[in-house]
């Protein structure tokens, strides 16, 4: 029996390419390819399903032209705006995403930003690799504790609540921004801000859980910034499009803000350079969900939207209805 053809846009965990080369008649695309070769390659392979990510968009040019066999496209994260919904619905592509699976690695990431960022990670890693060699006085290198502060929540879904549960083991005190409020079983004793400027004057430190898109994009520009306590510490682990990166650079050179932990960046995978140059930066290149249970969930996650819409089902996780 002839297997479906699938064209994947990148190679997956181990668990997850023996499934879908046991399932499927699998192209997988070399690394670093784009959109065009992955159009390219459903037209040449003749294939039915995608799985894809961010890395090839699918722009509403990008649907247009994919070929009318093309049943659906799954990506690979939770996030979507890479992908034109108007487009996919008005093509009748259905498009799904992985959401639930990589809540607990990113928020633990969160977590790994905020005690980076606060205990000047980078800078004592990197005082050990260039040999150490000296004393340092009792009221040097000091950097800001964790435990007892406020954090400020921006996005309280599913990461955002698992962050706020964690922060909870350090005695923290949660605020949260959202465009809604939760039930009060949700937020778990977190208080809640109508407005997001509202919030900022009373955090500590600020984690940042939006998702990406229009709606959002610059977000957290110079003016919000300031309303920030001086001294206090950004952390953004969605996507670097809420930032307006020259007022946050800005920000961290004049000491309005004690420390940043960044994993997103507007211009991925060429983030840029200054963050580096910075020691107050405790940066990691878009590693939110890298672990291998949640790369292996998230892969796993993809083909089971896949096996539903080849089966004539709905899928789990659709963006669009």
């Amino acid at each position: 029996m002839e297997k479906t053809r699938l064209v994947l846009t990148r190679e997956m965990t181990a668990p997850v390419m023996k499934a879908l080369a046991e399932e499927f008649d699998l192209l997988t695309l070399a690394e670093g390819q784009g959109t065009e070769a992955m159009l390219e390659a459903l037209e040449r392979h003749r294939a039915e399903a995608l799985i894809f990510t961010s890395a090839t968009p699918l722009t509403a040019g990008a649907i247009a032209a994919v070929p009318a066999r093309l049943r659906i496209a799954a990506s690979f994260g939770v996030g979507f705006d890479h992908v034109d919904v108007a487009a996919a619905r008005a093509r009748g592509l259905v498009v799904t995403n992985t959401p639930d699976v990589l809540t607990a690695s990113t928020a633990d990431m969160a977590f790994l930003m905020i005690l980076g960022a606060c205990r000047r990670a980078s800078e004592y890693a990197a005082i050990l690799r260039e040999g150490w060699g000296r004393s340092f006085g009792l009221a040097e290198m000091l950097g800001i504790e964790v435990s007892g502060k406020t954090l400020g929540i921006l996005g309280m879904g599913r990461i955002g609540q698992a962050v706020a549960a964690r922060a909870r083991g350090f005695d923290m005190r949660v605020v949260y921004h959202n465009r809604s409020r939760l039930e009060p079983a949700q937020e778990a004793g977190a208080v809640y801000f109508d407005r997001l400027e509202d919030m900022l004057p009373v955090c500590d430190i600020l984690s940042l859980h939006a998702p990406g898109g229009a709606g959002t994009a610059g977000l957290i520009d110079s003016r919000m910034l300031a309303l920030l306590p001086r001294g206090a510490v950004l952390v953004n682990t969605s996507r670097g499009s809420l930032v307006e990166e020259e007022a946050l650079l800005q920000s961290l050179q004049s000491g309005q803000l004690f420390a940043a932990g960044l994993d997103v960046f507007q211009n991925e995978p060429f983030a840029d350079p200054r963050f580096a140059l910075l020691p107050n930066v405790f940066l990691a290149p878009h590693m939110g969900s890298a672990t291998v249970e949640t790369r292996t969930a998230m892969g796993m996650r993809c083909l089971e939207n896949v096996r539903a819409v080849l089966a004539g089902l709905p899928p789990r996780d659709p963006i669009w209805t």
